[in-house]
């Protein structure tokens, strides 16, 4: 099993192939479904599978403390964290690449 991108939520570790529920992933975010629900909406997250139940990937709990935290600490509205999440995260891509060319070259 091949793990990108982690994240410990209350003790559980959290990737790419880990699922949660709806509920579990507002438990996990401290955050209510009406919430969640309009992130699936603005397309920040996107549930793996609607039915019978939506089930998230664990990455989703880092992107929504994410967007949270832009939303409280700088006031900017939904489609403006959705913009800065991925300019964040396209930022933290090109450091990952830019530290694997910098490995390759050193003697």
């Amino acid at each position: 099993m091949k793990i990108r991108r982690t994240e410990q939520v209350t003790g559980v570790l959290l990737d790419e192939e880990s699922e949660l529920s709806l509920s579990e992933l507002c438990r996990a975010c401290e955050l209510p479904a009406e919430h969640i629900l309009a992130l699936v909406e603005e397309g920040i997250i996107e549930p793996r599978s609607r039915k019978p139940r939506w089930r998230f990937s664990g990455i989703c709990v880092r992107r929504v403390r994410r967007v949270y935290t832009l939303e409280r600490d700088l006031g900017v509205n939904l489609a403006g964290a959705a913009l800065a999440l991925e300019l964040l995260e396209e930022i933290e891509r090109l450091q990952a690449q830019l530290a694997r060319l910098e490995q390759r070259r050193k003697p």
